[in-house]
């Protein structure tokens, strides 16, 4: 979403906004789909279905798919002061001018964010509007993600809901979009009864027509009208390997790798596990063969294996040690999101830390054994001091815990075990090491999620679950420990609308009126105002949230069939309240209604037995684990290279630390033999120059970098401008003496132009001899840093700037004594920099050399 009227750089992280990321996608086509995620671009970016399903519609001939997420309030405010529609990153499209406008739903707290994003982009709220309007063509308003096994509580605002995996979905609605588009009769209520057809998609304006039985009977329990979609083999379906590399830091900034899909091990409060079922696994070969590409056309530094239950995928450790045959020499880091404490073991944590030891989760979620029994995580306090010496023993300094309160039959007993397990942790890390060792603890309220046994039990009141997280919380305070985990208010909300049914829809709105969005951000959520919607309205959210049912109710969410039958969810409520433990479910079938594939243990078996011989692979296949040969990088005397380079048009938006990113993945991408650091955290050996501030054009920038010989600098200049987005380009480059200083140290003059519209301000700041600021505990005289100013026209100042030995240029400090205005309102562009010399300035020294000398030398 690019707003050609708006200064980037009075808002928070410019990135979000500014567009052309590597690997995203410009096309032009019949159909043209908007992915929406209703929040701030670095958790949409995060999310994997979103890069999925750009991939399989940018691959279909005649769809297109672009990119659009929830402005932050900042932008949010402007836009609607100079009536800029929300639009797409892509083609600046606005959203009502889309054929289809998909949103992903993956927590219940963006809804309100939905119905902004919805009103910013000119769309009615509800369905039946927009169907009816005599106005003219709106969007296909289209849902997905796991919220959608309600879809009650949107069932109003939405068209069609799209209930399960989408790899295959989508397919069935794009090619029937664009039959109805090209050749139907042009009819939205055409397009819609059409889609009902379709498995897996509901559509509330057709389902819930009194003509059509809603549910159907079913052993007088009520039945299901809607079957949910999910692929049979993860290794059928596409895959990106060529995802968008975002300017930003997002939340999973790495190559994610989904192994698996589904969970076998049954946690009676997780919707995931239940709605993701059946188990299906990523064969070896594919996975290995997906980061083999992703690596290439990204640059990442980091590869995680995600799943579920990462640590019960079939071939784990052996898929581990092929990773790191292939990509520790190039530093490509390992991780695993949290592994259960069974599988934490010494093998699985020493090829993670092969380059380096990435962050470690586990989550226990209750204190006791016999509350863990409820819940069904499966194991025992000897379990957890195992898993903990392992980890320690192993060198990790790092590790978040992650509990919960308000479970099932929860007691004080159970509360006061959560600061042992913490303190616990602690000692058991302080017997392995004297470092400081970093322990988080993450409390949050359980939630009674709909297609889990524990659907029919109530949330605890709020008052009760304020107790108990003050309790924790105090208690963890005294001994050192951070303490980190959802607002209560924000739990209560999220439980009652994923237990609620349609009638919560008005509160939403009422809510979204009084000026809700953006709720998952506890600086900007507000439980006021939703407590004026609940007045206003008449909807109790803490009765919803609290209400218990009976097994012979009827649950606003039993129109949806996931496969696991409302029977067998029954049953493990009752284990629960029991303590009864159900085990892996690939080792018993408990008959939960969902159909595994037909997998046998034997080709389990088979697939380990390949891996485990992957140094016998035939060449061809994707596991053929070959090392090139390649020498070590003692074998050379490593060489500096000094890069110049400019920053400019969109991209002078980039903080400097998004710059440096961005130049590290390009270098990796390129594949340039760099050389590394030593220690547990090898990073290449790369300096910048003085720092851009953000939305400063700078012409001539400068980082130099180590790097190992042969290196071509014609070729790999050229690689590079080839592989930068557009706005950096690398202008030269050249190979210096070993003993050249460091850029830091090195550059002392700056040369600015500066438009300012208003320069009567240069003539009294140069007019005064001494202009003496206050900076700690220095008084800095400004008037001595500004060593030439010059008028370049009406509007425009050229100044060198200087620093004074130890106290450096600050440009916002010193633009405002001059101009009297924040930087934000200035355009700056730094021309150059120049190092020390004794007469003048003199520019950075250049030293020409086409091949660096590769042949090889003793160290």
């Amino acid at each position: 979403m690019v707003f050609l009227a708006v200064n980037f750089s009075s808002f928070q992280k410019p990135s979000r906004y500014i567009n052309s990321e590597v690997n995203s996608i410009y096309k032009d086509a019949l159909i043209k789909v908007a992915l929406v995620f209703p929040d701030v671009y670095e958790i949409g970016m995060s999310h994997l279905g979103l890069k999925i399903l750009y991939k399989i519609i940018n691959d279909i001939p005649f769809a297109s798919a672009e990119r659009v997420f929830s402005p932050w309030i900042d932008v949010e405010s402007e836009m609607r002061a100079k009536g800029i529609p929300l639009s797409s990153l892509e083609s600046k499209l606005p959203l009502r001018d889309f054929d289809i406008v998909g949103f992903s739903f993956q927590y219940e707290l963006s809804y309100t964010t939905f119905l902004n994003m919805l009103h910013l982009g000119g769309i009615p709220f509800q369905s039946e509007e927009r169907n009816n309007s005599p106005s003219g063509h709106y969007p296909l308003v289209i849902a997905g993600g796991p919220c959608t096994v309600n879809p009650d509580p949107l069932s109003p605002f939405i068209d069609a809901f799209l209930i399960g995996d989408g790899e295959e979905a989508i397919n069935d609605i794009l090619y029937l979009f664009y039959r109805w588009k090209t050749s139907g009769d042009g009819k939205k209520s055409s397009l819609l009864h059409a889609l009902s057809e379709i498995e897996g998609i509901y559509v509330p304006i057709v389902h819930n027509n009194p003509s059509i039985p809603l549910l159907l009977t079913k052993e007088g329990k009520g039945g299901f009208i809607i079957k949910r979609r999910f692929v049979e083999s993860l290794d059928n379906v596409p895959y990106p390997d060529n995802p968008i590399v975002p300017y930003t830091s997002i939340i999973h900034d790495r190559v994610n790798i989904e192994v698996s899909r589904g969970c076998p091990m049954g946690c009676r409060f997780c919707q995931a596990g239940m709605t993701y079922r059946p188990v299906r696994e990523r064969s070896p070969e594919k996975v290995i063969d997906i980061a083999k590409r992703s690596l290439k056309n990204t640059g990442y530094d980091e590869v995680a294996f995600t799943s579920l239950s990462a640590g019960d995928y079939s071939c784990l450790l052996q898929i581990l040690q092929a990773f790191n045959k292939i990509f520790s020499e190039k530093k490509i880091a390992l991780s695993l999101p949290s592994l259960r404490v069974s599988s934490i073991n010494h093998s699985i944590l020493k090829e993670i830390r092969t380059v380096r030891k990435t962050g470690f989760t586990i989550a226990p979620e209750a204190g006791t054994d016999r509350l863990r029994r409820i819940i069904n995580k499966d194991f025992k306090e000897e379990d957890f001091e195992r898993a903990l010496r392992i980890l320690f023993e192993e060198g990790w300094h790092n590790l978040k815990l992650y509990f919960m309160i308000g479970l099932p039959t929860e007691t004080d007993e159970d509360i006061e075990a959560i600061p042992k397990m913490a303190l616990k942790a602690l000692k058991t890390a302080k017997q392995y090491t004297r470092r400081f060792v970093n322990i988080n603890i993450g409390v949050s309220p359980f939630i009674p999620k709909p297609h889990t046994p524990f659907q029919w039990y109530g949330q605890d009141s709020f008052d009760e679950l304020k107790r108990k997280k003050d309790y924790i919380k105090s208690k963890l305070a005294k001994k050192g420990f951070k303490t980190k985990g959802h607002l209560i208010e924000m739990s209560l909300l999220e439980a009652a609308f994923t237990r609620g049914d349609q009638s919560l829809s008005t509160l939403i709105e009422k809510a979204w009126s009084l000026g809700c969005r953006l709720d998952g951000w506890s600086e900007v959520f507000d439980f006021e105002k939703w407590e004026k919607a609940m007045s206003h309205t008449g909807i109790d959210a803490a009765y919803l949230a609290k209400k218990t049912y009976e097994n012979s109710d009827l649950l606003p969410w039993d129109k949806i069939d996931i496969g696991v039958t409302k029977d067998f969810l029954w049953k493990e409520y009752q284990k629960a309240l029991s303590g009864e433990i159900t085990t892996d479910c690939r080792k018993i079938c408990y008959n939960c209604g969902i159909g595994c594939p037909k997998e046998t243990k034997k080709e389990r078996d088979e697939e380990l037995v390949i891996i485990r011989n992957f140094e016998d692979i035939n060449p061809s296949t994707h596991l053929r684990f070959a090392i090139p040969p390649i020498y070590s990088s003692n074998q050379f005397k490593t060489v500096k290279i000094r890069t110049q380079f400019s920053k400019t048009g969109n991209l002078k938006f980039l903080s400097h630390l998004e710059l440096v990113t961005m130049l590290h993945r390009t270098i990796r991408k390129a594949d340039l033999p760099l050389s590394y650091s030593k220690g547990f955290h090898p990073s290449p050996k790369i300096s910048f120059g003085p720092p851009l501030s953000v939305g400063i054009t700078g012409l001539n920038e400068y980082f130099d970098m180590e790097i190992i010989p042969p290196f071509d600098l014609i070729i790999n200049r050229k690689k590079l401008n080839s592989i930068l987005p557009e706005g950096v380009f690398i202008k030269d480059m050249s190979v210096i003496p070993d003993k050249t200083q460091a850029l830091s140290s090195f550059i002392t003059r700056y040369e600015y132009e500066i438009k300012c519209g208003e320069i009567s301000g240069i003539h009294k700041f140069l007019s005064e001899k001494e202009i003496n600021i206050q900076r700690g505990t220095y008084l800095i005289n400004l008037r001595n840093m500004v060593e030439d100013a010059r008028l370049i026209d009406e509007e425009t100042v050229k100044l060198i700037l200087v620093d004074q030995g130890e106290i450096k240029i600050r440009l916002g400090e010193m633009l405002s004594a001059i101009f009297n205005a924040p930087i934000e309102r200035l355009d700056i562009t730094r021309v150059d920099l120049y190092g020390w010399n004794d007469s003048w300035v003199k520019p950075l020294d250049n030293y020409k050399q086409q091949i660096v000398d590769c042949k090889l030398q003793e160290v």
